[in-house]
């Protein structure tokens, strides 16, 4: 709290600015971050890191004598081991104060001599800073990375005409073909693909594309462009991007509609009189402000686009943007304190894998949305000074306007505009609807596990539509979800049939769904939807017509191989862990803990040849199985040191990639199903290292699926020659679909995807040209 109040009496008010550095309070503040990070101390409570680095952020924001006793306190080592903390509200507090450590020249140098502001010190610090943002420009969290660009305008600004020549540099063989990926404005509604990929060299010409119509270089002659409108394009909004929302849809569109041209030269400051850093970090910050410019969050696509207009990108979109109106709120997990109610969120456990193993039921912290609400940011009664009251020591106040701004702090502000003691009126609904969730999953997996399923080949449901790559069925209630090669999304209820909701998951160009997968089933699930670029979007609301909110998105991996043109991405969420998985043309399994919105660590994947199937344990939390594109299969577990821990290679007589893998229904570890495009399925026993213990020849080749039941003891291939077979565990054949549930008996098509309920026996079929269908036991009644 007492952090708080002296942020606010710092916030833009330069005689209060002054009054706290008389009293020493960035030696203070400095004093706990550094005592917190300290391995002998116990933990620094999260909530007060992160005001510390506000208060410090606000303390030197524009006021060039305290960003320099900032310096010189090393506040710059002080924060680096801050912007790996679990929290994402630290991680983007910290670079938010590392980003108002950046002199961007409105003061030139006010109150410090040249001699000490050009100093080598000085030109190390900033050195330290800009390689502490790149660190983070890939961060998991929608939040941090916001904040990301928000600094890395400011250096921008501070060197524009360095970058400028950098990027005409990479740009000038191809200046029709710029910001490849990236999406024209006039489409964006709800969110923007574009994989970034920090570490990978940035090939010439690959960075800007023609979607956005004529793209130019600017210079400091420019002059200023008119859109086929007849507009001219108007310099970044002076109230900043936000509007008063952090990240919200209704951010500066217009001005993007426009010209985004010349870093302000055109009839405004250009600040370029800042000492040259080394050619290389100007080289990975257009590399990094170009990867925020593509990325899959609209929010943050639409500020990494607003840092490449100030060092001379200018974009001219075809048709003007028309909004949607489909408000797309962003939100990110919390695991300390919730910003709606002020109270620490309840903890929700995995979904039950045997009711005799009901330790198995630990928890993780639930991943929930909070809502950035737009009255907290400019709304008279939040507490806040103006930012702009006793401000006119500070100089170019209508330049800083010109810069994105950051939203962090205003944001942060909201957790005390309310009561923070209330209780949650809700909490024990929440807990009866989980529990009454749980009683179900406990019953209906008793059931799976001693069913005796015949054939199951009686469709039960089916709706016409085309191209489908990927259906899930969720767990309680009769809804099934299907996404197409379009990425355009469908949630149906398949007992009244009728069709609830449809979406598209984003407008990016480059379409594709690798999966689809639900996260906290036994609460309000989210849909987690990957794209086969590897980006990641995670929805709420999704099953209310035109409801849906996009709660994050992030890209999930980073640095592909040498000369691979896509990621072909493989993807898998592990409830229990909290981790998502995921790989692909790429030399490793990347873990992301969702919950901390942060990547744990990349698994090597042990192989030189790619990942082309993956699988997490729903049992055992940190064990994952990967097929190769060469027939191989490896089994991992990230609770090890080394990781590994065996690989086989039993697809041996027709060598082909690993099209479906899965961990067999039960709690034993290490058996695994393996399913080969050439047509055999293999079940393997890690304990047996010398061949697998059963096979199945399902297909003559063109195997297009494998589907593993999570608790039945059943397994389902599909065929690209319309064929859908079923087997139990011991290799017997259970069933086979050919047709159609019509008068004609029309045969289906190429089977595209499978998927079971995870508690009831149901399989969903997906076929690219035709539609998707429920099948059921013989038993079962025809809906």
């Amino acid at each position: 709290m007492a952090a708080f109040i002296l942020a606010v009496i710092v916030d833009g008010h330069r005689r209060g600015q002054e009054a706290c550095i008389e009293a020493g309070l960035i030696h203070v503040c400095l004093e706990h971050l550094q005592s917190s990070s300290s391995p002998n101390d116990s933990q620094t409570e999260p909530l007060l890191l992160q005001w510390l680095c506000l208060c410090l952020g606000k303390l030197w924001e524009d006021f060039t004598e305290a960003q320099a006793m900032g310096l010189l306190h090393g506040a710059t080592i002080v924060f680096a081991p801050l912007l790996s903390e679990p929290q994402p509200e630290v991680r983007a507090s910290a670079v938010f104060a590392l980003g108002t450590l950046l002199n961007v020249g409105f003061d030139s140098c006010a109150g410090v001599g040249d001699g000490e502001c050009d100093d080598d010190d000085k030109f190390r610090a900033e050195v330290s800073i800009v390689k502490s943002m790149l660190s983070v420009a890939s961060d998991g969290s929608p939040l941090v990375r916001a904040e990301v660009a928000a600094a890395l305008a400011r250096f921008a600004f501070g060197h524009n005409k360095h970058l400028k020549s950098i990027a005409a540099a990479y740009w000038k063989p191809q200046t029709n073909s710029f910001l490849n990926s990236i999406p024209s404005l006039a489409n964006i509604k709800d969110s923007i693909g574009g994989y970034p990929t920090q570490n990978q060299h940035m090939p010439r010409g690959s960075i800007v594309s023609s979607q956005i119509g004529p793209l130019r270089v600017g210079n400091d002659n420019s002059s200023v462009v008119r859109d086929r409108c007849g507009s001219s394009s108007r310099p970044l909004a002076g109230s900043g991007i936000m509007h008063g929302s952090p990240l919200s849809d209704d951010s500066s569109h217009h001005s993007d509609s426009g010209i985004l041209n010349d870093g302000f030269s055109n009839g405004v400051v250009n600040h370029g009189g800042q000492k040259p850093l080394d050619n290389a970090l100007y080289s990975q910050c257009v590399h990094a402000m170009c990867t925020l410019a593509k990325d899959p969050s609209p929010r943050i696509a639409n500020l990494g686009r607003r840092v490449l207009s100030i060092i001379g990108i200018e974009q001219v979109v075809a048709k003007p943007f028309k909004s949607t109106g489909e408000a797309t709120g962003l939100a990110r997990s919390s695991s300390w304190f919730d910003m709606n109610g002020g109270r620490s969120p309840l903890t929700s456990r995995t979904p039950p894998v045997s009711p005799p193993r009901l330790n198995y039921l630990s928890g993780i912290r639930r991943v929930f949305s909070l809502e950035f609400r737009p009255h907290l940011m400019n709304s008279p009664d939040s507490g806040l000074a103006d930012p702009l009251l006793g401000s006119g020591g500070a100089t170019g106040t209508s330049d800083h306007s010109l810069l994105p701004q950051s939203i962090i702090y205003n944001w942060s502000c909201g957790h005390f505009s309310k009561p923070l003691l209330m209780a949650g009126d809700d909490s024990e609904a929440i807990i009866a609807g989980r529990e009454k969730k749980e009683k179900f999953a406990l019953v209906h997996i008793t059931k799976c596990q001693h069913s005796a399923v015949s054939r199951l080949t009686n469709p039960i449901a089916k709706w016409d539509t085309r191209g489908t790559q990927m259906v899930l069925m969720q767990p309680f209630s009769p809804v099934v979800i299907a996404a197409d090669g379009n990425e355009r999304i469908r949630i149906w209820n398949h007992e009244e049939a009728t069709l609830l909701n449809s979406f598209d998951n984003h407008d990016f160009p480059d379409k594709g769904i690798s999966k689809l997968c639900l996260m906290n089933e036994l609460d309000d699930s989210l849909l987690l939807a990957a794209s086969s670029d590897g980006n990641i979007r995670i929805w709420k609301d999704y099953t209310l017509k035109g409801k849906q909110k996009l709660v994050t998105a992030f890209s999930s991996i980073h640095g592909h191989k040498p000369g691979v043109r896509s990621v072909n991405a493989v993807v898998d969420w592990q409830q229990q862990s909290g981790y998502l998985y995921a790989s692909g043309e790429i030399s490793s399994i990347m873990a992301w803990d969702l919950d901390k919105e942060q990547l744990v660590n990349p698994i090597p994947s042990s192989s030189d040849r790619s990942i082309s199937a993956l699988a997490a344990s729903q049992v055992h939390g940190g064990q994952l199985a990967a097929g190769f594109v060469d027939g191989s299969v490896r089994l991992y577990d990230i609770r090890t040191p080394e990781m590994l821990i065996c690989g086989l290679r039993p697809h041996t007589q027709r060598v082909e990639k690993v099209v479906g893998i899965g961990f067999q229904p039960g709690l034993d570890p290490g058996k695994i199903v393996s399913a080969s495009q050439a047509g055999d399925i293999q079940f393997l026993d890690i304990r047996n290292h010398n061949s697998a213990y059963l096979t199945i020849e399902a297909h003559r080749g063109s195997l297009t699926a494998l589907a593993v039941h999570r608790h039945a003891p059943i397994i389902a291939s599909s065929s690209a020659k319309q064929l859908i077979k079923v087997f139990s565990l011991e290799g017997d054949q259970l069933g086979t679909i050919r047709y159609y549930p019509t008068l004609m008996a029309q045969k289906i098509g190429s089977v595209s995807c499978l998927n079971f309920h995870p508690y009831q026996v149901l399989l969903a079929a997906g076929a690219a040209d035709a539609c998707v269908c429920i099948y059921a036991d013989e038993n079962t009644q025809a809906r």
